[in-house]
């Protein structure tokens, strides 16, 4: 791949044959392959060049900030992106268009017909600018952030919508031109390849209200649509995909506030847009691996296991090896797929690759040992565990409550109840954000087993707790599993006791031992002593019960109603959206399957 400087001179010697989104795209294939400062160099050199450049320049300073949390990169971060929002605003919007003018001499016609284009592109720029300023705003944590950002983030979304559904009116347009039919459908606009991939091409529904479009752009080519429409499918299909995982009760509320949430239609116009040719195409790819390999694990999208979503996600690798051949993100996210393979040393040596790779990024540092101390937990290794969440606890601005209660568990876990203990009572030190569910449940955690005195096999039981919350135990091996049920079996605990039936559950679940796993699950289920120090026990055996049943037709209205119980029944326990989520995804498939 050239870099900036071979780069530069090719823009230099042939100002007016220079393809911004080429260009662009070479910058950001320069980003993922661990070059950040290439492409940054790249980005700065020529950001007055295009709009296209300038959002280019800004993304890279926007990913800088969120790397490093800085004020100062997070206050440039949001100057640049507001530069380029003005630039994308102004009649002359770039040195490009400024030379092509002057070179090319367009009639009226062609000036028309390129104007919707640019006008199309510097639109979906500035969406994309003010999601990212959104974000930025997200991060401060004030009350007033959140108001600004979700302002923010509608005006986004209407322009998403807007852009989206002009583009595939210009590509029926095209499509009627080049085939001389009557009518082609708007589902399937054109691929940027030659080959027909229908499946690839988001739907849409065109607004009624639109501004007329140009229906003949005889100077427009079907390649320039097809980018412009990947383009704007990346953010289209993120707002789509994202709304749609949120839980039901917060669902409606967004929804009334005019935000989709088809996570169909997500997926299908992140995949188009990962297809295509614009520069954010690598940046669709690496949505799309995060959610085969990261949300829809956890979450037990469709209440079915990660298999497709796996198949998914090796075959978008494999496409992608030769164009990221070093890539830290991409090693990152084979180590996701073996280890949801529960192929648990070869994740872990992906984790430590990529962790030696990426260099100079210390966040994806951070997610790399994230992964290499779950591994660890996974494989029972606690000094490893121990050693990662350690350097995550003293490095990481974010989630310092969660890492340090992980921290403490496989400290404990090692033996070292008196080095467990100090951490346990750093905590309530740490401690900022009462509203996060995960520090309310690491600080009351943390607090505890500290005044129970952790024990070795409680700081276990408390490692196979988190296993089982974040759906983890899948991913462990059989004796691993055998290992956890023998520490189970022997914490006599009576505080404890539910909360041991459903891990006990969860673990022959895992194995394939039906009627023990619905036994432990019963007991779980009753189980009041244990209520107020483990609330969450009881709806999440009734929704763990109410699985299983479901899988049997002669006791599926049973696990239904199961299901519906654990829903409306229970309330202000640990990780109730969660559940919730999990719950309208297990009825939401029960519907699709008919009646049983």
């Amino acid at each position: 791949m050239a870099g900036p400087e071979s780069v530069q001179q090719e823009v230099d010697d042939n100002p007016e044959h220079i393809d911004d989104a080429e260009l662009a795209l070479q910058g950001i294939n320069m980003l993922l392959n661990n070059g950040f400062k290439e492409s940054d160099e790249l980005f700065r050199k020529y950001r007055n060049y295009s709009p296209l450049m300038s959002f280019g320049a800004s993304f890279v300073s926007f990913l800088n900030a969120m790397m490093t949390f800085e004020e100062e990169k997070m206050q440039l971060a949001c100057e640049d992106l507001h530069a380029t929002e003005k630039l994308c605003e102004s009649e002359n919007a770039s040195v490009i268009e400024t030379i092509k003018n002057k070179i090319k001499k367009r009639t009226d016609s062609q000036r028309s017909e390129l104007a919707v284009v640019e006008r199309l592109q510097r639109q979906i720029i500035v969406a994309d600018c003010q999601v990212y300023l959104a974000i930025l705003s997200f991060v401060k944590q004030e009350l007033s952030s959140y108001i600004k950002g979700g302002w923010i983030l509608r005006k986004a979304w209407k322009m998403y919508n807007k852009c989206h559904s002009d583009i595939s009116q210009l590509q029926e347009a095209y499509q009627k031109r080049c085939s001389g039919q009557q009518g082609v459908t708007a589902a399937s606009p054109p691929s940027s390849s030659s080959s027909s991939s229908s499946s690839s091409s988001p739907s849409h529904s065109a607004s009624s209200s639109s501004t007329p479009l140009p229906q003949r752009l005889s100077r427009v080519s079907g390649e320039t649509l097809s980018r412009l429409m990947g383009s704007v499918s990346f953010g289209y299909g993120l707002f789509h995909l994202c709304i749609s995982m949120m839980p039901p009760h917060l669902l409606k509320i967004v929804n009334l506030l005019g935000f989709p949430g088809d996570r169909h239609q997500g997926l299908s116009s992140l995949t188009y847009a990962s297809e295509s040719k614009d520069m954010k195409a690598p940046l669709a790819t690496l949505a799309l691996l995060w959610y085969h390999t990261v949300v829809q694990p956890f979450f037990a999208m469709d209440s079915t296991d990660t298999q497709t979503g796996l198949v998914e996600a090796k075959a978008i690798l494999q496409r992608r090896e030769a164009v990221y051949p070093s890539s830290s993100l991409f090693m990152f996210f084979r180590g996701r797929v073996q280890r949801l393979e529960c192929q648990i040393n070869s994740a872990l040596t992906s984790f430590n690759n990529a962790l030696e790779l990426a260099t100079d990024q210390r966040e994806i540092q951070h997610v790399c040992l994230y992964e290499i101390g779950w591994c660890s937990m996974i494989e029972l290794r606690f000094d490893d565990a121990y050693r990662a969440f350690d350097r995550l606890r003293t490095e990481s601005r974010w989630a310092q409550c969660y890492y340090a209660y992980l921290t403490g568990v496989c400290q404990g876990a090692t033996g070292d109840t008196e080095g467990a203990t100090n951490t346990f009572k750093d905590i309530q030190k740490i401690s900022k954000r009462k509203n996060n569910p995960i520090e309310h449940f690491s600080t009351r955690r943390a607090e505890l087993l500290r005044r129970q005195s952790p024990t070795r096999e409680r700081c276990t039981l408390a490692v196979i707790e988190v296993l089982y919350l974040w759906k983890a135990l899948a991913d462990s091996s059989t004796s691993k599993l055998q290992h956890m049920s023998q520490v189970l079996q022997d914490t006599e605990d009576a505080a404890c006791a539910g909360l041991r039936q459903l891990l006990l559950g969860a673990i022959h679940k895992c194995q394939g031992n039906t009627k023990e796993a619905i036994r432990c699950f019963q007991l779980a289920a009753r189980d009041e002593e244990g209520h107020l120090s483990n609330s969450y026990v009881q709806p999440y055996s009734c929704y763990e019960l109410g699985c299983m049943l479901l899988d049997n037709p002669e006791s599926s209205s049973k696990g239904k109603g199961l299901l519906l119980q654990a829903k409306e029944d229970y309330s202000g326990y640990d990780f109730e959206n969660h559940l919730h989520v999990r719950i309208h995804s297990a009825l939401a498939s029960l519907k699709e399957a008919g009646p049983q």
